[in-house]
């Protein structure tokens, strides 16, 4: 049977596939309601053998799987992996290592800017994968002969794909280019979700010192109420709403119910007491401790032509390497590089995107080399080189 439900037999799998080179997995899980994501199925293959694990089955001891997870000698093989490794992070306690995320991988071998799992199934192995299942409710039991066999379509067309990508890496010399971006995905502070930086994922039109330290301490309230009560964020206020109350700052009641989405229920409940204390320790922060808008709103002015300029080079050095550019810089990266150049603190100018991109984009920020047409190609010249 692909389906396994019980620990006797989640253990006996574990233990047959341990001495296996590299496994594919991918979970199903539901978060609509809930802050952290609901477990429902766990596929894992190895070269010779693909099972789904029911993790809502009763009394089920996922213990086994966790351990095969954190067990070094295996490599561990995901598509997009960042929303799984929470799952396990959050259940386990520990990352599965070490990782292959397919998605990454085809970024670094010039299959686009993140590329779909259907789109890149198609392209590696000429199989036609089946996605009428994608929205499915997982939590529903039983599953259906077409649920099972979706859901290990997932792992089992994943191992062809690894390997074809991972021969590539290897012809092309960039498997330490991968294994720079896994180890951001294997690093536990990825998904600490330190409620202190939740207020960076706000977006509110006023952005003062003053008004981002309480918006930090409202941020971090609800963050910890929505991991408390296992609720999404805006189940227990609106990003919006906590904008609103830290531009006006509400000293009480009665003017933190002028916020618009607030009920007086909220209001006078043990929530709006702790929204006016959240406000207050934002009020009481010293100036030198208030947070810094981001460095995108303290950059000069007349920066449009060259952030151009940089732009038609990162779409060069994405043709010519055969990387995604999105993997070698982002928008904000180029904004910072035409601003400060050297002094930039971006990826573009560390590890290998230095070696593909970054050292050329300071060149022609400073005037080192150009951009020339040549035939219906772009080139780069030294302005200074007699030919």
């Amino acid at each position: 049977m692909p389906m396994i439900s019980d620990t006797q037999a989640l253990a006996d799998f574990c233990d047959r596939i341990r001495t296996a080179e590299y496994l594919t997995v991918d979970t199903e899980f539901m978060r609509e309601k809930t802050y952290w994501p609901i477990l429902c199925l766990v596929q894992v293959a190895s070269p010779d053998e693909a099972k789904c694990i029911d993790a809502l089955a009763p009394d089920i001891d996922l213990g086994p799987l966790f351990d095969l997870m954190a067990d070094e000698r295996i490599l561990k093989v995901f598509h997009a992996a960042r929303q799984d490794l929470e799952i396990f992070y959050h259940l386990a306690g520990k990352l599965p290592k070490p990782v292959f995320d397919t998605q990454v991988a085809a970024m670094v071998c010039g299959f686009g800017d993140s590329v779909g799992y259907e789109t890149l199934i198609t392209k590696l192995t000429d199989e036609k994968v089946d996605k009428g299942s994608r929205f499915t409710d997982w939590t529903l039991r039983p599953l259906s002969d077409r649920q099972i066999d979706y859901a290990l379509g997932d792992v089992t067309h994943l191992r062809p794909a690894y390997e074809k990508l991972a021969k590539k890496l290897h012809n092309n010399g960039r498997e330490a280019w991968l294994g720079e971006e896994m180890a951001v995905l294997e690093s536990p502070d990825t998904y600490s979700g330190n409620p202190d930086a939740a207020f960076r994922r706000i977006k509110a039109r006023s952005t003062g010192p003053r008004m981002l330290a309480v918006l930090r301490e409202l941020a971090a309230w609800r963050e910890i109420e929505a991991q408390r009560r296992d609720l999404p964020r805006n189940r227990i206020l609106r990003d919006e709403a906590l904008a609103e109350i830290a531009h006006h700052t509400p000293k009480d009641s009665d003017q933190l119910a002028r916020t618009r989405g607030l009920g007086t229920k909220l209001v006078n409940g043990s929530y709006g007491s702790q929204i006016l204390d959240a406000v207050k320790k934002g009020i009481a922060v010293p100036d030198k401790d208030c947070p810094q808008p981001k460095d995108k709103a303290r950059l000069p002015k007349g920066l449009g032509p060259v952030t151009d300029l940089l732009k038609v080079l990162l779409k060069m050095k994405s043709e010519d390497s055969d990387v995604a550019s999105k993997l070698l810089a982002s928008s904000a990266d180029i904004e910072l590089l035409a601003a400060f150049g050297e002094d930039a603190d971006v990826k573009a100018l560390k590890g290998w995107r230095r070696e593909v991109f970054g050292e050329d984009a300071l060149k022609l920020r400073s005037g080192q080399i150009s951009i020339a047409i040549g035939g219906k190609k772009l080139k780069l010249i030294n302005p200074d080189r007699v030919e």
